[in-house]
């Protein structure tokens, strides 16, 4: 079926403008050399027997590993052994693909090919998921890993990276950064955040590596017991992650190597997007103040429906005894220095100042109130967790 010509002409007309101010942008640079870019893996299924893999695994999943952390560095920068994230610049190739979320981001290629998401301007989600995958990792839990970057160049980027990404990608004219040039034209962006996913291969089904809460069973069938993942949903309160939708949380598989529809031996289940912690409203120092870890302190019951999105995935749940006091000792096992490093080494107080998050850039209050918050599951219980 042939397009209405109104809409081909306002197609043409949103390209053309798109690549007048895309030229007028940015600078001219040295042509960079970028690798094809290439993408993680899923672990191997085919059509027929993905779910049941997947169903499988999640049952089986283990959420937690015990980790030294008194030995953890919360204010720095995951490892980088490839070094491409390690410097004061890092240069990368835009690609021109649909991001999800309302936040600006973009996925850029960097020279040896891997592809990594990166946030940019005046957004919250910055500190928020690299204090949440910090802490989530230094505790054992499972996370991907976000490196706080000084500055991005970006080798054929749009002024407006993700508003024209999703410009393009309505009117079907995905293919104009390739007609740009994109390795000639650079543009800038300071003090992002890129994102590499935890090194595991994701368990898909249709392309979908989520999982909602409501599924995760109270205990699994081998290896992760009540305790740990009582431990995690009770992190989930503890963060206030409140836009817990399945997408927002990843099935993966630690083995690298396996058959197709074949079991994957070391199933993880992680929390994948933090950027609307500490909230609820995205870094919101009064209301994560304010907002108790527990609903029903007495009967160690913790809930979302209080939330945005009425608690989306996250059913009512009480908490074990077990669980709590796992959380507890990981909590109280980090040291001031290694809290307030969590918050300043996220640059909490940095962004614009620390005019644009307000009375949220106070780093000293951001410690006190995780302090308190501690001290709420430490104090919670002696919980029985029998509903």
């Amino acid at each position: 079926m042939r397009k209405p010509a109104r809409v081909t002409v306002a197609s043409g007309a949103v390209a053309a403008i798109a690549a007048t101010v895309w030229l007028a942008a940015g600078s001219e640079a040295v042509p960079a050399s970028f690798a094809e870019p290439w993408a993680i893996e899923p672990w191997p299924a085919t059509s027929l027997h993905a779910k049941e893999l997947r169903d499988d695994a999640l049952r089986r999943a283990r959420v937690w590993r015990p980790v030294d952390i008194a030995t953890f560095d919360f204010g720095s920068n995951p490892e980088d052994p490839s070094e491409a994230l390690s410097g004061h610049v890092v240069n990368c190739r835009f690609l021109s693909e649909a991001v999800s979320g309302t936040t600006p981001k973009f996925n850029c290629v960097l020279p040896d090919g891997e592809v990594v998401k990166v946030k940019y301007g005046r957004n919250p989600e910055i500190p928020s998921e690299a204090a949440g995958t910090r802490l989530l990792a230094g505790l054992g839990f499972g996370a991907d890993r976000i490196y706080i970057v000084p500055r991005v160049r970006c080798y054929g980027c749009p002024p407006l990276p993700f508003h024209t990404s999703r410009v393009l990608g309505f009117v079907h004219a995905d293919g104009l950064p390739g007609v740009l040039a994109p390795d000639t034209r650079v543009t800038e962006f300071e003090w992002v955040a890129i994102e590499r996913r935890m090194d595991a291969r994701p368990i898909e089904v249709e392309g979908e590596a989520g999982w909602a809460w409501f599924e995760l069973a109270r205990e699994s069938e081998d290896g992760t017991t009540r305790a740990e993942r009582d431990a995690l949903r009770l992190m989930a309160a503890f963060l206030v992650h409140w836009d817990n939708k399945a997408a927002n949380q990843r099935l993966v598989c630690l083995t690298r190597d396996g058959q197709p529809d074949q079991p994957c031996p070391e199933p993880f289940a992680i929390i994948q997007d933090l950027g609307a912690s500490f909230g609820p409203h995205k870094v919101d120092l009064t209301r994560w103040r304010e907002m108790p870890v527990w609903t029903g302190r007495s009967e160690c019951r913790i809930s979302m429906r209080h939330l945005p999105f009425l608690g989306a995935t996250f059913p009512d749940t009480v908490i074990s005894e077990e669980g709590r006091r796992l959380l507890a000792r990981m909590l109280t096992s980090m040291t001031r220095a290694q809290i307030e490093s969590l918050f300043s080494g996220a640059r909490f107080a940095a962004y614009e100042g620390g005019r644009w998050f307000g009375p949220s850039a106070d780093e000293d209050a951001w410690v006190a109130a995780f302090e308190d918050r501690v001290r709420q599951v430490v104090e919670g219980g002696p919980c029985s967790g029998n509903t």
